[in-house]
C-alpha cells in the first residue's frame, strides 16, 4: 500500500479515514475521518511495504498496539487485518482543507489596537471632512440653533440674524465650532468603526445584528461627547446671542463656577446618542444592503443618498432633545430640564418641543450629511490606502 505524499499534509496533523473501533455503532463515523496522526507519524507509515510483510513489535507505528499484517492496495487483505484502532482496511490520507481547526483567539492587544487602527481610519477622515463642513456651511448651523432658542420660522431667523451683523453673525462662534465640531465627528466616526472592529473580532459578537452594534458604538459617542462640553456651551451661546454671548458666558461662570460650562451635559449627551445611533444604524444598513459600485461618480451618489437619508431620520428622532439642551445651555441663568420643557411648551406647544427649526434642521443636515458622507469615504479610501490597510466596503 503506498500512502500519499506527507509535504502535502498540516503540519499539525494528517487525517485518516480510519475511525476508531469503539465508535463503530454510531453511524456518524461511517461518513467522517477523524484525526488520528501527527505529521511524525504520517511519516512513520511511508516505512510500510508494498508487499505483505510483518512488523516487529519494536517497530510498530505509534497507534498499532499488536503485530499487523499489511498488504498492497490491489491485494485482498484476506485474512490480514489492521490491529485497532482501525476498522477499516486502507489507509489513506485526506487533503488538509477538511480538517475544521478552531480559530486561536486573538490577545486583547492584537484586538484593541486592530480595533484602534480602524477608528483612526474612521476618525481622522471624519475629522478633515467636519472641518470642511463646518467652514461652509456654519450659517445654516447658526439658523438652525437660533430657531431651537428662539422658536422663529426659517425666514424670520435669518432676516433677524442678518440684522444683526450680516454675513459675520452667521459665523459668530467659529473658533470654537472648529474645535467642537471635528472632535465631535471624530468620536462618533471613531466609535463607530473603532466598535464595530472590535466586536467583529470575537466569535460571540461577529454575528451581533447590526442594531445591536451601532447601539454600543452610540453610547461611546455619546459618552466622549459630554468632554467637549465646556467648547460647545461657548459655541452655541455666541451663536444665539451674537456678540454679546461669550460676555454671558464669562458672566455665567463669576456666577456659578466652571460646572455651569456643563449645563445641559445629559441632554447633549442624550441628543448624541438619538441622533447618532438612527445617524449610523441607517448608514450601516444602507451601507450594507445597497449594491457597491467600482466607477466614482456612481460612488459617490451611493454616499450622498446614504448620507442624506441618515440625516434625515437622525434630525426626525432627535429634535426635541436638541431644543431642550440648547434652551438650557444658552440661558442667562441656570434653569432645570423640567422648567425648561414647560418653558417651550407654553411658548409653542408640543410642535415648537418637536418642531422647533426640524425644517431648517434637515435642510441644513442634509446637505451637510451629503458632503460630509461623500469626503468620509473619500477619506477612508485614502487613507486605506497610504496605510496599507483593507479598504473600506
Amino acid at each position: 500500500m503506498r500512502l500519499p505524499d506527507v509535504n502535502s499534509c498540516a503540519p499539525t496533523s494528517t487525517l485518516l479515514s480510519a475511525v476508531p473501533t469503539q465508535h463503530s455503532t454510531n453511524p456518524f463515523w461511517g461518513s467522517c475521518a477523524a484525526p488520528l496522526y501527527d505529521a511524525a507519524q504520517c511519516r512513520s507509515l511511508h516505512a510500510l511495504p508494498s508487499k505483505t510483510e510483518t512488523w516487529p513489535e519494536t517497530s510498530l507505528p505509534a497507534g498499532v498496539t499488536s503485530t499487523s499484517s499489511v498488504t498492497s492496495s490491489t491485494a485482498s487483505l484476506q485474512s490480514h487485518s489492521l490491529a485497532r484502532p482501525f476498522r477499516h482496511q486502507e489507509l489513506k490520507c485526506l487533503p488538509c482543507p477538511t480538517l475544521y481547526q478552531a480559530k486561536e483567539p486573538e490577545a486583547i492587544s492584537d484586538v484593541l489596537r486592530r480595533a484602534g487602527k480602524k477608528a483612526l481610519g474612521g476618525g481622522i477622515p471624519g475629522m478633515a471632512a467636519m472641518g470642511i463642513q463646518v467652514l461652509s456651511l456654519m450659517w445654516l448651523r447658526t439658523t438652525v440653533n437660533y430657531q431651537y432658542r428662539h422658536g422663529s420660522s426659517m425666514t424670520t431667523a435669518f432676516k433677524t440674524l442678518y440684522k444683526d451683523g450680516g454675513v459675520v453673525r452667521f459665523y459668530r462662534g467659529l473658533a470654537p465650532a472648529l474645535i467642537q465640531g471635528p472632535l465631535s465627528r471624530f468620536g462618533d466616526t471613531a466609535a463607530n468603526a473603532g466598535t464595530l472592529s472590535l466586536l467583529e473580532s470575537y466569535e460571540t459578537t461577529a454575528h451581533l445584528n447590526v442594531g445591536l452594534k451601532t447601539l454600543v458604538a452610540s453610547a461611546s459617542a455619546a459618552t466622549f461627547r459630554i468632554l467637549l462640553m465646556p467648547v460647545d456651551a461657548t459655541k452655541t451661546i455666541m451663536q444665539v446671542e451674537g456678540k454679546n454671548g461669550f460676555p454671558a458666558l464669562v458672566a455665567k461662570v463669576k456666577t456659578g463656577g466652571l460646572p455651569v460650562l456643563y449645563h445641559g451635559a445629559l441632554a447633549a449627551s442624550a441628543a448624541t446618542f438619538v441622533g447618532h445611533y438612527p445617524w449610523f444604524f441607517t448608514y450601516n444598513f444602507l451601507n450594507e444592503h445597497l449594491p457597491q459600485y467600482d466607477d466614482l461618480p456612481r460612488r459617490l451618489m451611493r454616499s450622498a443618498v446614504i448620507g442624506f437619508s441618515a440625516s434625515a431620520i437622525s434630525d426626525t428622532c432627535s429634535n426635541s432633545v436638541r431644543v431642550v439642551k440648547t434652551s438650557k445651555q444658552t440661558a442667562t441663568t441656570s434653569i432645570t430640564y423640567p422648567e425648561v420643557v414647560k418653558e417651550v411648551i407654553q411658548k409653542d406647544g408640543l410642535t415648537g418641543l418637536f418642531g422647533r427649526g426640524l425644517k431648517t434642521k434637515i435642510l441644513s443636515n442634509g446637505l451637510q450629511g451629503i458632503m460630509f458622507t461623500v469626503l468620509w469615504r473619500l477619506g477612508q479610501d485614502y487613507w486605506a490606502k497610504s496605510t496599507g490597510q483593507e479598504a473600506v466596503k
